[in-house]
């Protein structure tokens, strides 16, 4: 695997299953596949769970750990061709990825939609350089678009969870005081696809998600209706995909927020988030501290999902 930015990158979903329990199995089995290999983490944008799993997950694989925050650490990188470079960017990205890649065995580059070019975000501009002119396996540690590592991870916790072979699984807006990307609803909803769960979303009217990802999942406008015998609730707000609100926050309204009420109407369902979240704003205090929340056990298993997709990059190498 010279790249992951997606389910299909892995293969399967029943071989990523396969990866995950023989990681958990024996988490420090093929250390020495990471012997003398560096990894590279370029984070664009801030980040807790995925720089600290990402790096837990490269260590129980023997591997060396590069952090480069870019816009903290590093020059201000220029990422369009054709700019005359006159402005607060003194190094063009083209020269910085291979300068990058001569430094490391492995990529993982962390970049987040931007909201000036529904285009720009959509065509995954900054990580698909990385892609073509590095020369090294790239992964995604969450882009404009997708967060595979997420739902690889929220994957094997609805796995390690579920009471019933299909469960019905329910991805729902909630608010929140600002725009935030499509890249976890959509990703988590690609990877929803591509079991046999039952699987629904619901959201405001305006909130849809780009047909590329939302694809066979059932949208239900009615959030009561769409709990009814839930075995999973997983809260995430988005901004507007259409335009011309691309990236906007058209509702803030706190009646779609996961309360006890809503959650007495499921089948007893787990509650997942993928963090950080709002309380009292995505989620009430009373949910996520309840013994059905599983937004902990989730966070962790981001070591198992990195782990995994490492693994199988470091054997190409």
């Amino acid at each position: 695997m010279d790249k992951f930015t997606c389910v299909q990158d892995i293969g399967s979903v029943a071989k990523a299953i396969e990866l995950a329990k023989e990681v958990k199995e024996n988490p420090f089995g093929f250390d020495h596949l990471g012997k003398h290999k560096t990894l590279l983490m370029i984070f664009f944008n801030s980040s807790l769970r995925t720089r600290l799993s990402t790096q837990k997950a490269a260590m129980n694989l023997g591997m060396n750990v590069i952090v480069l925050d870019v816009n903290q650490g590093a020059w201000k990188l220029e990422t369009e061709r054709g700019v005359i470079m006159d402005g607060d960017k003194p190094e063009h990205i083209l020269e910085a990825i291979p300068v990058m890649a001569s430094y490391c065995d492995i990529i993982g580059v962390r970049s987040f939609a931007k909201f000036v070019s529904k285009e720009d975000d959509y065509n995954e501009v900054i990580i698909n350089q990385f892609i073509k002119y590095s020369g090294k396996p790239v992964f995604s540690m969450e882009a404009a678009t997708r967060h595979p590592l997420q739902s690889y991870a929220d994957l094997i916790t609805i796995e390690e969870y579920k009471k019933v072979a299909r469960p019905k699984v329910v991805l729902t807006w909630a608010p929140h005081p600002m725009a935030l990307p499509q890249a976890v609803p959509n990703s988590f909803t690609e990877w929803m696809n591509a079991t046999d769960y039952e699987f629904v979303i619901t959201h405001p009217h305006g909130y849809e998600l780009s047909p590329e990802f939302s694809g066979k999942a059932k949208i239900e406008y009615d959030v009561k209706k769409a709990y009814e015998g839930a075995d999973f609730i997983y809260a995430k707000n988005w901004s507007v995909f259409n335009d011309p609100d691309y990236g906007k926050v058209l509702c803030k309204d706190r009646d779609w927020m996961v309360d006890t009420a809503k959650m007495e109407l499921t089948n007893n369902a787990y509650f997942m988030h993928c963090l950080p979240v709002r309380r009292n704003m995505i989620v009430s205090d009373d949910v996520i501290e309840s013994k059905n929340s599983i937004v902990i056990p989730q966070a962790a298993n981001r070591v198992v999902s990195a782990q995994a997709v490492l693994r199988e990059m470091l054997k190409n190498l």
